[in-house]
């Protein structure tokens, strides 16, 4: 599965954009090599209309006729971004779905050219160490306390949301040992209507900690089970299928923060309702009101974790407290003044506005997130 990395990449920085050259590398079924042929062929000019595309090449192994070389160039990251995770991108590359055993898509800025005797610099600035592209996929790093933390998140048929549940609660956790680096430390599952959210925590490599728990058999068990339940269609035995479906379900870690706090917690999760386009504004303040909160030392907040892609915000808390009791603080917004701003960044019904307390109580009821597993690993 080494999809999986495509799914984990997510994070941001502010160098300088410039061209993109895009590399995907594939593995074909043997006896598929014409109908991958064919797919491509169709797929050559459909790409070619994208706005941003520039050109592209197939390429083949000398060593190996099995693998295969696709490499294009775009006008910057964003075209090419905005297509890949969009649902046009889905469906142009379903006819390559069953000829490819294995792919890799590796990213690219041209920074320098050269064409015979004449060369010349880009525009684009290198990136240094911990910088990343804005917008382009980044490997998780971990925290301060050394974990990667990374969600998925994904839909199920509007009235299967009790047997997904079902399923998704009844399998056995995995072996936490993923090799002499890796571990996996915990793994939180929830629901809210008939979206899900899985939180996973990992001590070492995401990636490998992924591919680890993708191989198992209780798991492959689950997810085969669930897969008529969902809304959008997934083969995870299809390297083409299986990106698509960890590319659309990526859910990044964009802040967490933590203090050490003694006493007893509870893990609450909380979707919250996002005016369209409000997405980063609201990340950005739910961040700056955790970092205060968990330092406070009497409060109950001890740590919180804010997932987002784009408009989707989900917001994970370890509370010492009932949220009941302090649905400010529960929400992220224990002042007046974040919980007006939460108000306007929010779908918030009008006969209970925020901040009042009515408000805030109802938006609480409207976000909370109903638990559905929350577990380590086998021998964790």
């Amino acid at each position: 599965m080494t999809l999986l990395s495509e799914s984990v990449e997510k994070t941001t920085g502010r160098p300088t954009p410039g061209r993109l050259r895009v590399v995907l590398m594939l593995d074909v079924h043997e006896g598929a090599q014409d109908r991958f042929l064919d797919a491509y062929e169709l797929l050559r000019y459909q790409v070619s209309a994208v706005p941003g595309h520039v050109s592209d090449q197939l390429c083949q192994s000398i060593d190996d006729p099995n693998r295969w070389l696709i490499t294009s160039e775009w006008e910057s990251a964003e075209p090419f971004l905005a297509w890949v995770d969009s649902p046009s991108h889905r469906e142009m590359v379903k006819p390559m779905h069953g000829c490819v055993r294995d792919t890799r898509s590796l990213r690219y800025t041209v920074l320098r050219e050269t064409h015979g005797a004449v060369a010349t610099d880009t525009d684009a600035a290198p990136l240094r160490p911990g910088e990343h592209h804005p917008g382009v996929p980044g490997v998780p790093r971990p925290g301060p306390d050394g974990v990667v933390r990374h969600a998925l998140s994904f839909t199920v048929r509007p009235g299967a949301e009790g047997k997904a549940a079902e399923l998704l609660s009844a399998y056995r956790s995995p072996q936490a040992r993923v090799d002499d680096t890796t571990r996996l430390l915990r793994t939180s599952l929830f629901m809210r209507g008939n979206r899900v959210v899985r939180c996973v925590e990992v001590a070492g490599d995401l990636v490998a900690a992924l591919r680890h728990v993708a191989r198992q058999p209780e798991v492959r068990a689950v997810e085969e089970a669930i897969n008529p339940y969902l809304e959008e269609d997934r083969d995870l035995d299809d390297p083409l299928s299986a990106r698509d479906f960890f590319q659309r379900a990526a859910l990044p870690a964009v802040h967490h923060h933590a203090a050490l706090k003694t006493g007893r917690t509870q893990r609450h999760a909380y979707l919250y309702p996002v005016r369209p386009g409000c997405g980063a504004a609201l990340a950005e303040l739910l961040a700056s009101e955790d970092e205060h909160a968990v330092a406070d030392p009497g409060g109950p907040l001890v740590r919180a974790t804010v997932y987002r892609h784009e408009d989707l915000v989900v917001r994970l808390v370890d509370l010492l407290a009932d949220p009941a009791a302090d649905p400010a603080t529960a929400l992220g917004v224990a002042g007046l003044r974040a919980a007006a701003v939460l108000g306007k960044l929010a779908e918030v019904p009008a006969e209970h506005p925020v901040p009042s307390a009515d408000g805030l109580r109802h938006l609480l009821a409207e976000c909370a997130m109903t638990p559905v597993t929350d577990r380590t690993s086998a021998d964790a």
